[in-house]
Order: C-alpha cells, then sequence, then structure tokens
C-alpha cells in the first residue's frame, strides 16, 4: 500500500505538504498528471511543487532529479522504503485545483499527489491532518473515509486512478443526506449561505431519482455532491460518485423561493443534473481511448459533442421529467440554447465533431475571435442531441434508448468509437442514418429544427429581436467605448475596427454605446476614432448592424409535445 500524509499547517501561505511513502522500484519515477480528467485542458499542475526531497530507511537525503516538467527520478532504491516530502502551492479556487485557507481545505489529488510510474494499480492510503485550530473542519469526498481522532482522517482509494478522481473538502458544512431509488446521496455545501435546505433536499433527491430511473440503475453504490457558495464563481465537474461544484450563493434556493424554481436556482438545478448525469455519460460510458487515460499529454476525441452534448441536453430536460421545472420554463430554456446557437457565427466554420478535437487548444482558451471561428460541443451538441432524439421518435425510438443501450454496452466492457452513435440508430429504428447523423456533426450546415419541432407540436419561428449595431459588442469603460467582439460580417470590421478597441467619438461626439446603436441604424458614413493600444485611429464606417437571432418556440399541440417532453 501507498501511504500519503497530507498536513496543511501553513494553510495561511496557502501551502499543503505532503509526504509519500513507499517501497521504491529500482529506478523510481514519480509524476504528476498535467491535466485532470473530464476537463481537457493541459494545466501543468507541477508548476505548484516545490522543495521535492527524499529520503531513505535510515533517513539520509538522496538526490532526487527533475527530468521533464512533471517528472522526478530516484536512482538505486531497489526495494528500499522511501519518503518523499514536497509542499503544493494551492490557492486556485476552482473546481479543477486546490485551495487552501483559514475557511477551507480543498484539495484535488491529481494536482497534488505524486504517482509511482509502474505502481499505479496499488491500493493507496491518504492520512489528512488538520492544524488544531481547524480541528472541527468536516470532509466531503467520494473516497472511502474513516477518523478515529478529531481532526485526522484516513482516506482509501483502490488505485492511483481512483485516487486522482475524487476530490476532498474540509470546510465548516451545511449537509443533508438523502435516498435515491435505495442508494445513499450526501449534499454538502461550504462558504457563506443561506440555503433553503429543505427545498434544496427535495429538488435534488427528484433530479437524481429520475436520472437512475432512466438508465434503470446507477454505476456507483453512493454519491457525494460538494457545493462551494462564493459571490460570483460557476462551474461543475464529475467524478466517478461525487461532483464538485462551485456557484453563486444567490442560486442557491432561497427561504421564499417560489413554487416554480427562479432564474437563478434553475441554473443551479440543472448543475447539479448535468455533472450528475455525467456519472454514467464520461464516467462510465466513455469514448475508446479515454478508457485508460494518459495524463502526460493531450487525449483526442471528436466525440464531445456526445460527452458534453447529450449531458447538456439532457439536464435541463431532467428538471422539467422531474416535475421540479414546469414546460413553459423547460422551453425558456431551450430557447437560450438555440438562441445562443443562432447567435454564433462560428457555426458557418467548425462543425461540431472539429470543436470536440480542438477543445484542448479553442474552447478552455476562448478569445476576442472565438465566435467567429467556433462553435461550442456542449451548445451545438445538446441541439445535435435533441434532433436525434426527435428523429429516433419519429421512428418509434428515442434518445433514451439509445442511452440505455450505451450504458449497457458499457457494462460490458464496450465503449463509444467513432462510429457508435450511427450503429446504435440504425439497431434502433433498421434505418441507415449515415446520411442525418454526418449532416449534424460533420458539416456546418444549419440544423434541422425548423423542420422536427413542428413534428411534436411546437411552432420554430426565428426573429431578429436585437442587433449589434456595425456588428460591434461593445461595453462601456471610463475611457471609451471598448469593443469586445467584432463580427466579421459586420461594417466596422470591414473599415478596420477591432476587438479590444477602444471608441472615443463619432463624427466629433463623445461615444456611447447608445450613439453608436443610433448612428449604426441612420444612413450615412461616419468617422470614428478609436485608441488601439495607445495609438489614436481613425475609421470610415458605413452605417449598418448585425442581426441576433432569436427563436419564438409555441406550443401548438399538446398531445404532440408531450410525446417527448414527459416522456
Amino acid at each position: 500500500m501507498l501511504h500519503y500524509q497530507i498536513e496543511f499547517d501553513d494553510y495561511r501561505q496557502h501551502l499543503i505538504h505532503v509526504t509519500l511513502r513507499f517501497l521504491a522500484d529500482p529506478t523510481q519515477v514519480l509524476s504528476l498528471p498535467t491535466w485532470i480528467p473530464g476537463s481537457y485542458l493541459i494545466r501543468e499542475f507541477s508548476k505548484h511543487i516545490e522543495s521535492v526531497k527524499a529520503y531513505d530507511e535510515a533517513g539520509r537525503v538522496l538526490k532526487i532529479h527533475k527530468f521533464e516538467k512533471n517528472k522526478w527520478r530516484l536512482f538505486n532504491t531497489d526495494h528500499e522504503l522511501i519518503t518523499v516530502e514536497y509542499d503544493v502551492y494551492a490557492y486556485d479556487l476552482s473546481v479543477r485545483g486546490a485551495y487552501v485557507d483559514q475557511n477551507r481545505l480543498y484539495v484535488n489529488p491529481a494536482c497534488a499527489c505524486l504517482g509511482l510510474e509502474g505502481q499505479e494499480s496499488k491500493a493507496i492510503e491518504v492520512e489528512v491532518f488538520l492544524p488544531d485550530e481547524l480541528k472541527h473542519f468536516q470532509i466531503a469526498t467520494g473516497l472511502k473515509t474513516k477518523s478515529l481522532v478529531k481532526g485526522r482522517y484516513t482516506l482509501y482509494a483502490d488505485n492511483y486512478a481512483e485516487l486522482i478522481d475524487a476530490p476532498f473538502e474540509l470546510a465548516e458544512q451545511t449537509r443533508f443526506s438523502f435516498e435515491a431509488n435505495g442508494i445513499a446521496h450526501e449534499f454538502v455545501v461550504s462558504g457563506q449561505h443561506a440555503m433553503n435546505e429543505q427545498r434544496m433536499k427535495q429538488d435534488i433527491e427528484r433530479i437524481c431519482a429520475t436520472e437512475i430511473s432512466m438508465f434503470g440503475s446507477a454505476p456507483f453504490n453512493d454519491y457525494t455532491f460538494m457545493t462551494m457558495a462564493t459571490g460570483n464563481s460557476y462551474g461543475g465537474l464529475e467524478h466517478p460518485n461525487s461532483t464538485s461544484l462551485i456557484t453563486p450563493r444567490s442560486d442557491l434556493p432561497k427561504a421564499n423561493e417560489p413554487e416554480e424554481p427562479s432564474e437563478d436556482y434553475q441554473r443551479f438545478l440543472g448543475l447539479c443534473s448535468h455533472e450528475y448525469f455525467h456519472s454514467w455519460l464520461v464516467k462510465f460510458i466513455r469514448p475508446e481511448n479515454f478508457v485508460n487515460y494518459d495524463l502526460n499529454k493531450e487525449g483526442y476525441t471528436s466525440l464531445l459533442w456526445i460527452f458534453e452534448g447529450f449531458t447538456s441536453y439532457y439536464d435541463d430536460l431532467i428538471l422539467l421529467r422531474s416535475g421540479v421545472i414546469d414546460q413553459a420554463s423547460y422551453l425558456k430554456l431551450l430557447k437560450a440554447q438555440i438562441d445562443r446557437y443562432l447567435q454564433n457565427p462560428g457555426r458557418f466554420v467548425q462543425t461540431v465533431a472539429e470543436s470536440s478535437f480542438d477543445a484542448w487548444v479553442k474552447f478552455y482558451r476562448q478569445d476576442e475571435n472565438s465566435n467567429n471561428a467556433g462553435t461550442s460541443y456542449y451548445n451545438k451538441g445538446c441541439l445535435v442531441a435533441l434532433c436525434l432524439d426527435l428523429g429516433l421518435r419519429l421512428r418509434g425510438s428515442s434518445l433514451d434508448e439509445l442511452m440505455r443501450k450505451l450504458y449497457e454496452n458499457a457494462q460490458k466492457g464496450i465503449q463509444v468509437h467513432e462510429r457508435t452513435i450511427y450503429e446504435l440508430c440504425q439497431e434502433l429504428t433498421g434505418d441507415n442514418w449515415i446520411e442525418q447523423v454526418n449532416h449534424l456533426i460533420n458539416t456546418t450546415d444549419e440544423l434541422p429544427l425548423d423542420q422536427l419541432l413542428p413534428e411534436f407540436g411546437i411552432q420554430y419561428q426565428i426573429k431578429d429581436e436585437k442587433s449589434l449595431p456595425f456588428g460591434l459588442k461593445v461595453i462601456e469603460k471610463p475611457e471609451g467605448v471598448l469593443v469586445q467582439q467584432a463580427r466579421r460580417d459586420g461594417s466596422a470590421t470591414l473599415a478596420g475596427l477591432s476587438a479590444n478597441d477602444v471608441i472615443i467619438a463619432i463624427d466629433g461626439v463623445k461615444a456611447t454605446s447608445k450613439l453608436l446603436e443610433t448612428y449604426a441604424q441612420t444612413e450615412g458614413t461616419y468617422t470614428i476614432f478609436a485608441f488601439r493600444r495607445d495609438e489614436l485611429m481613425q475609421f470610415e464606417v458605413n452605417a449598418g448592424k448585425v442581426g441576433l437571432a432569436s427563436v419564438v418556440l409555441n406550443v401548438e399541440d399538446q398531445a404532440k409535445a408531450e410525446r417527448w417532453l414527459n416522456a
């Protein structure tokens, strides 16, 4: 068994002290992952490792040599009991890293626990020691846990892969337990908040039960929700039997939360639903090349439109099916997804399969050109799932049936490859789906929502309700009007204006966003003065605006709609 000892005595300096004890191989290599499963970006966790030291059983200092950015080597250590110590700087308030201060001790082992190459399958014990003044902190984690002494916890993992995919948090926590379809769940919230605990318990239990019922069973024996309440942070990361969430405290249910959840609370419920769904789709049902992750380099797949897109489709639909929100709220959430798609000019540049493959270099590295050049495998993938669901239902099946097939296959050890969706659609309907699926994922053609939704009693109508003056998305700053994005098809871009320019005047008048809108709608050519960096530039811009398409969804036939919405 490998033994990690984790101490937080220097939490005020945001440091974690880690001691690792093990029997070493002759030439032992230690390494730290460069990315964390579920978040497709090289994050270089090793940059936070400090003061690595090694000792033999007699306490003599050994040479430990760093030979790659995330790897260290020990020599001539065959079957010796070795101790390695180091510090980890932990001040990343996200769901992907580590963060310690006087209020919260949060660790993703992927960024704190060095692994031993060649010994990844060994069982692991992690002892966690709290400083005296923090011994009242409670612990939340998906790992097996034991505590015999106050302020000291022992965690267990069957292997290194399990360890690095199970964060743990120690803090003052609000917590409650519940069962969903006979499975024990725990819901934990830290940070300052005034959550309506009873309402949260009622709604999350319904969501979990609905998802388990959809698949028929769950790939876990227990489950833990860990939520950090903050001022405005938002995000989540899935793990096999837990999820780590961070949310604005205003998104938690309030004491007077209305029967139909507020939009803020709906957003949090959607986050919970999304990450919980990942326990099946991503953690259990995987792309073939994600069965065994190589955490030293990128793991490419063109299938994230399935794993994130389908999950994004079901997260809100599950809220409706569980009775947590009503039909009107669901259609409003769906409208928002479709509007994002329609207002993204990059959908005509990048396919959703390409977006999946490029996640490592594009999705997590958004810039001022992203909306012009790319599409989201979350957003378009969600609408691809909608198209597949409606298309399958027209042929006597459903995406639910396809999801259950994926789950059954994964239970047999059969994972997802490039042709899986084509094959399962054909198996479920008897029809050849090559042309239909290719159109959805491998072209930049419009999705056939206008054809499919009316088949289920939903009127689909597109309107240009808003517009961007001169094709510019702007925000007012003290120094002028800052261009956040410049649409390639806008008159401003054609005249030479760019993102990050600061517009200070139009035809000799001080620029405001309202003035931009007025001139954009008045025929003529206008002189715009703007700073690019610290240089004043002049542009001759023709009037014009770029419409922002928005969809109107109306239920025209409730019976037809229920064939899909309440299935």
